[in-house]
């Protein structure tokens, strides 16, 4: 991942994929309230809309994490057809993704 500047206006560039099949996401920081919201906007030629990511506390020293995306579908009413065949996969991709951050975050010392 790649970021230019912090904070709101921030923009960021993260390789979504597999090995070298896959593309580039880029995003703009559109709200930024840390360390409990980040709001993006996807500007990339494959991923397009809106991201929203926030910290709740749970107490006991544990937090949630919630992630939403209101993403366009890539290709229009091909995008939208396809849509059933590629939401498996794409599921799978995201629950892996969801499996490595969780492990990050569990291992994450942050900087003194």
């Amino acid at each position: 991942m790649t970021a230019r500047g912090t904070g709101l206006g921030a923009e960021l560039a993260a390789f979504t994929g597999v090995g070298r099949l896959g593309f580039l996401d880029t995003m703009t920081v559109t709200a930024w309230d840390p360390p409990r919201y980040c709001e993006v906007l996807h500007t990339g030629r494959v991923v397009r809309g809106t991201g929203v990511f926030g910290v709740r506390p749970l107490g006991g020293g544990r937090s949630a994490f919630d992630w939403r995306e209101d993403l366009e579908l890539p290709l229009g009413a091909l995008g939208r057809l396809g849509w059933p065949l590629a939401r498996p996969l794409v599921a799978a991709a995201v629950r892996r993704s969801l499996e490595r951050f969780a492990t990050w975050a569990a291992t994450y010392e942050p900087a003194a």
